[in-house]
C-alpha cells in the first residue's frame, strides 16, 4: 500500500501514517463504468513555442513530466485541426480561395511547433491515442469570411470540398507517424466565439456527417459527435443527430467539454455501447490557485462517474500569465518564465488521477462518508487506486477497508490499495 497527498504548502508527500482508528467508512463496490483510454491534454501552439524557450535539459524534463511514468503518463491527448485560441495567429490548412480540390492543402506550419512536440511525447508513450477536431473552416468556406464566428456555407461544392480537407488531415498525420483515432467535426459547434469558431445547428452537422464528412474519411478513424459544452441541452443536439440512422451506425462517441458532466451520464445511459469523452475541463483565469485545482478535481471526479473514458485537460504548458490570443487568460499544468518552468496547482491535481489510474483501468461505485469526493479505480492488473478530496479547512479521518487514514486539510490524496 501507498498513500501520497498534495496540500497547496507541501506536494506530492508519501505518507506513512497510516492508522486502524474508529473513523467514517468510504465503501468501494463494483465496476460502473467502461475502461479509460487514459488522461492527457491538447497540443497548443503558444505552449509548444514557450516550451522550446528553455534549454533542452529543462524542456526534456517538461515531456517526461507530461508522458512517461515519471509524471503524468498522457497517453490520450488533443490534437487543433488548424489554428485554435492559443495558436500564435489564425490560420487554417488551406487558405487558397476556390480550392475546392484541397491542391494547396498543407500542413506545413504544424511541422514547426506541434509536430516535433508530438514526436517527442510519442517516443515517451509509444501506444499514444489522439483525438482531433476544428475550431474553424478555412475562412472562405464561412460566412463571414472570418476565423472568428460565422457559419460554414451550406453548399454541396462548399460541404464536400471540407469533407475532403478532414481526410486530408488524417492522411498527412498519418505519414507523419500520428494515427488519429477519434475524429470530432467542429469545436463547440453551437457557439459563435470571439475566438476560431464555426456555429452549426444540429440540422446542419447531421446533413454535414451523414452525407459528407462520414463517407470521405471512412477506413481512416471513428467519427465522434463533439464537442458539447455545459450550455449545450445534448438531446436537442447529440439525441436529435443520432436519430440518423447512417450516423447512429457510423458514430463511436462523443465528447463534453467544460461541467457537462451530467450530459456524459445521460449520453451514457441512452447510448450505453458509445464511449463518451470528456475533452476539455474549465480554463481558469490563469492565476492557477489551488481553489480552481479542486474545482478540476470535482469536474474530472464527476465525468468519470458519469462514464467518461478519459479526463483532457486543456493548455499543458502556458507563458506565465497564461495570455490567449484573443485576451483570455488561462490556467495550465506548467507555467514558463525567463528560462524556468513553475508545475501549477493543477499539475499536482491531475498527477494524483494520471501517475497510477492506467489505460483499461475501470472505476468503482463508492458509497458512505465522503463518497462525492472519491474516485476509485482498478486497473488491468488488478491493483485500486482511489483519489480522494478533503475539500474542507480541518482534517478528515477516512477509513478504507481495515485502514484510517487522516487526510490533510484541502488535500488531494492517492491511495494504491
Amino acid at each position: 500500500m501507498k498513500w501520497f497527498s498534495s496540500t497547496e504548502n507541501e506536494k506530492w508527500l508519501e505518507r506513512t501514517d497510516i492508522t486502524n482508528d474508529a473513523a467514517e467508512e468510504l465503501k468501494i463496490g463494483e465496476e460502473i463504468a467502461p475502461p479509460i483510454y487514459g488522461f492527457g491534454g491538447c497540443f497548443n501552439e503558444i505552449g509548444m513555442q514557450a516550451i522550446e524557450t528553455l534549454r533542452e535539459e529543462k524542456q526534456n524534463e517538461i515531456f517526461d513530466l507530461l508522458f512517461s511514468d515519471k509524471g503524468l503518463s498522457f497517453c490520450y491527448n488533443r490534437i487543433s485541426i488548424g489554428a485554435n485560441d492559443f495558436a500564435e495567429d489564425w490560420y487554417s490548412y488551406n487558405d487558397h480561395k476556390g480550392d475546392y480540390a484541397m491542391e494547396h492543402f498543407s500542413i506545413e506550419r504544424d511541422r514547426k511547433h506541434i509536430i516535433p512536440a508530438i514526436k517527442k511525447a510519442q517516443e515517451r508513450c509509444p501506444d499514444m491515442m489522439f483525438f482531433a477536431s476544428p475550431w474553424s473552416p478555412p475562412t472562405w468556406m464561412k460566412y463571414p469570411q472570418a476565423c472568428n464566428y460565422g457559419r460554414l456555407v451550406e453548399s454541396d461544392e462548399n460541404l464536400r470540398a471540407y469533407a475532403l480537407y478532414f481526410r486530408k488531415f488524417l492522411e498527412e498525420y498519418a505519414k507523419e507517424g500520428i494515427q488519429i483515432s477519434h475524429l470530432h467535426p467542429q469545436n463547440e459547434f453551437l457557439c459563435d466565439h470571439k475566438f476560431p469558431s464555426c456555429q452549426y445547428s444540429a440540422e446542419e452537422m447531421e446533413n454535414f456527417m451523414a452525407n459528407y464528412l462520414i463517407d470521405e474519411v471512412e477506413g481512416l478513424c471513428e467519427v465522434w459527435l463533439g464537442t458539447n459544452c455545459w450550455w449545450q441541452n445534448y438531446m436537442q443536439i447529440y439525441g436529435a443527430i443520432l436519430q440518423n440512422e447512417k450516423i447512429r451506425k457510423a458514430v463511436k462517441g462523443a465528447g463534453f467539454q467544460w461541467s457537462a458532466t451530467s450530459e456524459i451520464q445521460m449520453f451514457r445511459e441512452d447510448y450505453p455501447d458509445l464511449a463518451a469523452v470528456h475533452t476539455e475541463c474549465e480554463c481558469g483565469d490563469g492565476r492557477n490557485t489551488w481553489d480552481h485545482a479542486m474545482h478540476v478535481f470535482e469536474l474530472y471526479r464527476r465525468s468519470a462517474r458519469g462514464g467518461a473514458s478519459a479526463n483532457v485537460y486543456w493548455n499543458m504548458v502556458l507563458p506565465e500569465g497564461g495570455l490567449s490570443t484573443w485576451g483570455w487568460r488561462q490556467n495550465s499544468l506548467f507555467t514558463i518564465k525567463d528560462g524556468e518552468y513553475t508545475l501549477t496547482p493543477e499539475f499536482y491535481c491531475v498527477k494524483h488521477f494520471a501517475q497510477f489510474v492506467k489505460k483499461g483501468a475501470r472505476m468503482l461505485r463508492t458509497e458512505g462518508s465522503h463518497s462525492s469526493n472519491a474516485a476509485v479505480f482498478k486497473n488491468a492488473d488488478g491493483s485500486t487506486v482511489a483519489v480522494i478530496m478533503n475539500p474542507y479547512k480541518g482534517e478528515k479521518k477516512l477509513k478504507i477497508g481495515e485502514n484510517t487514514f487522516a487526510l490533510a486539510p484541502r488535500s488531494f490524496n492517492t491511495i494504491i490499495l
